[in-house]
């Protein structure tokens, strides 16, 4: 009763010609959104968006329990895009506007479209609390055309058993297929917007070419451990942790130096104004302001605090 898919890459390694360039080698520093402390590769001061990518967060690895629980989001509201959520370590209870709720644990990826509006709630369990425990995840948040900004809300929750997994020949790495298509495998979550989205766990010594769409842009961003790229980029934890690459080759390289872990993203740039504010994100301030005034109105929905 394995549901897990385990499929062989042959020879993938040797489709790659010509290696991507780093357009980007960025640090992930720490900031300060309300009382939590975490790490934000994206935006930083050099780097506003990597087109649809508008944001990055990466919150924790923070120690949960009955005295502590800085990870409890309150109902709050989303217009205009779709905002991912990776759980690497513990769980969180997922609550909406839609009337879904369910308990999303290490391993599982959470997928909410907006669209015109969305009001949710996550956080770690009353049970979760009480026993305590290392809570650990990734925030991404994947702009949306205009086109499709006030479309339905939508929300998706996909256990870490049902992805696809695709492995080196040495099975020293693995690669989570999220979103898009590598190889032949494509993800169990469907996006709005054409990207590719991998989680990629390494063994020391793991080593794969992994293929870039000429019409992406792409990011890599190491959650742990110690990588090198291209044969000559060092990626190390509390170091230099994200590349942005060029558009001018197939692929690139990725090797272990350590037991590692890493998330891969690209995407087809939009290409329109972006105007955000706080949990919006529109094309012009008056949208902005109409998502204040709807979320106000109620016509988001309605979530209580539970």
């Amino acid at each position: 009763n394995e549901k897990k898919k385990f499929i062989k890459i042959i020879s993938l390694e040797n489709n790659i010609v010509t290696y991507n360039s780093a357009k980007n080698i960025g640090t992930s520093e720490f900031v300060m959104m309300g009382n939590i402390r975490l790490r934000q590769p994206l935006p930083t001061n050099e780097i506003e968006m990597i087109d649809p990518f508008i944001l990055l967060h990466h919150y924790g690895p923070f120690v949960v329990n009955k005295v502590l629980n800085p990870l409890d989001l309150g109902p709050h509201p989303h217009r205009g895009f779709e905002p991912v959520t990776f759980v690497l370590q513990g769980e969180q209870l997922h609550r909406d506007s839609l009337g879904n709720e369910s308990i999303v644990r290490a391993g599982d990826v959470q997928w909410t479209t907006a669209g015109r509006g969305i009001i949710h709630a996550e956080g770690p369990s009353k049970e979760f609390v009480k026993k305590g425990g290392i809570i650990e995840g990734i925030q991404l948040w994947i702009n949306l055309p205009a086109s499709k900004k006030m479309m339905p809300a939508n929300y998706q929750h996909v256990k870490k058993e049902d992805f696809s997994i695709i492995e080196s020949e040495d099975c020293k790495l693995r690669m989570q297929i999220i979103v898009g298509n590598l190889n032949g495998v494509t993800g169990k979550i469907i996006s709005q917007t054409d990207v590719n989205v991998y989680i990629i766990d390494a063994d020391k010594d793991g080593e794969m070419n992994i293929p870039i769409k000429k019409n992406h842009q792409t990011l890599v961003y190491l959650i742990d451990g110690d990588v090198l790229v291209n044969n000559s980029i060092s990626l190390q934890k509390n170091n230099q942790q994200m590349i942005q690459f060029n558009n001018d080759g197939e692929g690139f390289q990725l090797q272990a130096i350590s037991s590692s872990k890493l998330l891969f993203l690209s995407g087809e740039p939009i290409n329109e104004k972006v105007t955000t504010y706080g949990p919006y994100v529109m094309n012009t301030q008056t949208e902005i302001l109409e998502a204040m005034r709807d979320y106000q109105m109620g016509k988001m929905g309605f979530l209580s605090r539970n």
